[in-house]
């Protein structure tokens, strides 16, 4: 029998994340594992050509906005778990990033959602959610959300 102890959900804050949060959550209360919530921005180590001339105070405000959504995020995850969740902001690229955190907090599963692209919205715009299934140190679940995400 599987027994997830560590779950780590990615939550980009749209719609779709939405249902990898309410799975992640519901897993979390059935196995009694303890969940971490994380959230990964293009910011301050994705640096290219905008961030290289944005200002700093418009970066830090950036970061501290985020900070407050992962927070409510985080809240919703308690109540819907029944427990304490722990919530991570990070920067970089978010496949990496979610591989990385996964691996440094032993986790068991990772649970993402997916907006379902295909064809060239694919291809142009990449898939986070199957590169965390390719980079991921341990089981991956993606979570479907309803029709409106895709």
């Amino acid at each position: 029998m599987v027994n997830w102890l560590e779950i780590l959900c990615a939550v980009d804050f749209s719609t779709c994340s939405r249902a990898a949060l309410e799975q992640a959550a519901d897993l979390a209360r059935r196995f009694d594992a303890r969940l971490s919530l994380v959230h990964v921005w293009r910011g301050a180590r994705a640096a290219g050509p905008a961030l290289a001339v944005a200002p700093p105070a418009l970066i830090l405000g950036e970061e501290v906005e985020l900070g407050r959504v992962l927070d409510d995020w985080k809240r919703e995850a308690e109540r819907l778990a029944g427990r304490e969740v722990r919530a991570v902001l990070a920067s970089g690229s978010p496949a990496a990033e979610v591989a990385r955190l996964a691996a440094e907090e032993h986790a068991d599963l990772v649970v993402v959602g997916t907006h379902g692209r295909a064809g060239v919205k694919r291809a142009l715009l990449g898939s986070v959610a199957e590169g965390i299934v390719r980079q991921a140190p341990c089981a991956v679940l993606v979570a479907r959300a309803p029709a409106e995400c895709d």
